[in-house]
């Protein structure tokens, strides 16, 4: 079967790696791809805001079957489009990728289906998001309804930040946002596969959002994961699969917009239990840069399954190891990144025991430069999250990467615990 995946980053790199790995796969395409992609892939310039274009791409090239790696994509109904050209394709239609694509969308949800979640208020204007959070007290957290590249949460703890962020969330030309309330707890990411009907639980994962060690500084779209997190006990995600994600995959059936993909659920476990921070209709990054190096299973029978609707006949199998991940991000992340740092040493890396994937790369004729704000992921394997860890910063310690950045802390909770 022919394959094209959709996507730049280090998770498409990372699904490549993985996707190549297939019996089940002839050639593999990708669009537009990376240079670390393009070992794995024929990279293509292919503009996949364009759905025609795309669908003309697959008959073209006879592809069987589209993995869509971001999330805008999905929001913007490519799944659907490819599905009435009969044209399989891993990725939910428009409308359950609200479940990403709409803050207020999902809580409404979870408000009807009574999902475990954080109290919130919906507000449309300055005056009435001012309002909503003084009664809700500090620490509040202000999201952006609609996409926001993982970076569009703000924890305000003092009366200025919450002000600066809601000023800055409307900024005078109106808007949607979600107030909740601050919750108390470790945070861990639960991955689901599902064909509409049937769910298969597909990893944990614990990435680490702040920019800066001990969890300080900004939000960002992940400076580093590890997986299995094992916080989230077998009895926790029991529960969470339980109260939070087969009512959601319910809910959406019922509507007639059944899920088929991966629902990526963000918990907060909480003294109460787990409870939905927020979902993704797609997998995380760097989340799925530790998933895919684990997962023993063929990753393109699962997928397909997700759309053809045999999933309740599949197994996910996985390695004993923990995985973690570390991504060097450019100076200035995650603000205004430097671009064209040069890049060497990947292969040095390799050599040591990491694997090397690329999320803002670009070609500058026999070089690698920078070309985003996360750079490359570097992940390694170990036997408890101390040995991954251990063995991903040599890797990233092999990497001639002078403009660029990384957190030497990722998995600190879960080496401490294994410590004792």
């Amino acid at each position: 079967m022919n394959v094209l995946i959709l996507g730049s980053g280090g998770r498409e790199h990372a699904l490549a790696w993985k996707l190549a790995q297939s019996p089940r796969l002839t050639k593999l395409f990708a669009a537009p791809g990376n240079p670390g992609i393009a070992a794995h892939a024929t990279c293509v310039d292919l503009n996949i805001a364009d759905h025609r274009a795309v669908v003309d791409f697959c008959r073209r090239e006879h592809i069987g079957f589209v993995v869509i790696g971001p999330e805008k994509p999905l929001v913007d109904g490519l799944a659907d489009n490819l599905r009435a050209c009969r044209i399989g394709v891993f990725g939910p239609g428009k409308v359950a990728a609200q479940l990403e694509g709409s803050k207020g969308f999902t809580k409404d949800l979870c408000a009807r289906e009574t999902i475990p979640t954080a109290h919130y208020e919906r507000v449309h204007a300055l005056d009435g998001a001012r309002a909503v959070v003084g009664e809700f007290g500090l620490p509040v957290v202000i999201k952006a309804d609609g996409l926001a590249a993982g970076k569009g949460v703000t924890i305000a703890t003092t009366a200025a930040e919450a002000d600066a962020a809601l000023v800055a969330l409307f900024d005078g030309h109106g808007g949607e946002a979600v107030i909740e309330e601050f919750l108390q707890g470790e945070e861990a990411s639960l991955f689901v596969l599902s064909d509409g009907t049937h769910l298969l639980p597909f990893g944990s994962a614990q990435d680490h959002k702040r920019v800066g060690e001990g969890d300080t500084g900004p939000n960002t779209g992940g400076m580093g994961a590890y997986s299995p997190a094992r916080v989230l006990t077998p009895e926790l995600e029991a529960r969470a699969i339980d109260e939070i994600v087969r009512p959601t995959i319910a809910a959406m059936a019922r509507i007639g917009h059944p899920f088929q993909g991966v629902l990526y659920a963000g918990l907060m476990l909480t003294a109460e239990g787990p409870k939905l921070i927020e979902y993704n209709a797609r997998f995380g990054d760097p989340e799925c840069e530790v998933l895919m190096p684990r997962l023993e299973s063929d990753l393109l029978d699962l997928l397909i399954a997700t759309d053809d609707g045999t999933l309740g006949t599949r197994t996910a199998t996985w390695r004993d190891d923990t995985a973690l991940t570390v991504v060097m991000a450019a100076r200035g992340y995650p603000g205004t990144p430097e671009a064209r740092g040069a890049i060497a040493g990947i292969d040095a890396a390799e050599a040591a025991g990491g694997i090397v994937f690329q999320a803002g790369t670009a070609g500058a004729g026999d070089a690698l430069v920078a070309s985003g704000g996360r750079v490359l992921a570097v992940t390694a394997l170990g036997q408890d999250v101390a040995a991954a860890q251990a063995a991903a910063y040599a890797a990233v310690d092999a990497i001639d990467f002078p403009t660029g950045f990384c957190r030497r802390d990722i998995g600190w909770r879960a080496v401490a615990r294994e410590r004792g």
